[in-house]
């Protein structure tokens, strides 16, 4: 969008990713223990989903967080490292998430088109 003065007005993103996070935070993750869920949503033109948890909790996540060179699907069994989301750090989002065991249903590669 544009302010007034033509500028683009940005809003900048609460989530952080991959590619802003810092050594300290990197390090927080990997202490965290590898965790198991299900893809329960996921949108890559939006870039972001929904793992449901093995406790039966859902926990964000964000494209630049999926290891490997596959689109997840619903269905697809993942692991992954939780991860508190700044400022308030009251939430969570799963960090280096891997699928595991894939559905049946045919996988697009990230370099697929859209």
């Amino acid at each position: 969008s544009e302010s007034p003065s033509g500028r683009s007005s940005l809003i900048p993103n609460p989530i952080i990713t991959k590619r802003t996070r810092t050594i300290s935070m990197l390090e927080m993750a990997m202490e965290n223990p590898i965790e198991h869920g299900v893809i329960k949503s996921f949108c890559r033109v939006k870039g972001h989903g929904f793992i449901k948890k093995d406790d039966g909790e859902d926990i964000f996540v964000h494209v630049s967080d999926i290891d490997g060179e596959y689109v997840p699907r619903v269905g697809d069994q993942v692991s992954f490292r939780k991860l508190q989301i700044p400022p308030k750090m009251e939430k969570f989002q799963a960090v280096h998430v891997q699928i595991t065991n894939f559905t049946p249903e045919v996988h697009q590669r990230w370099t697929s088109p859209l």
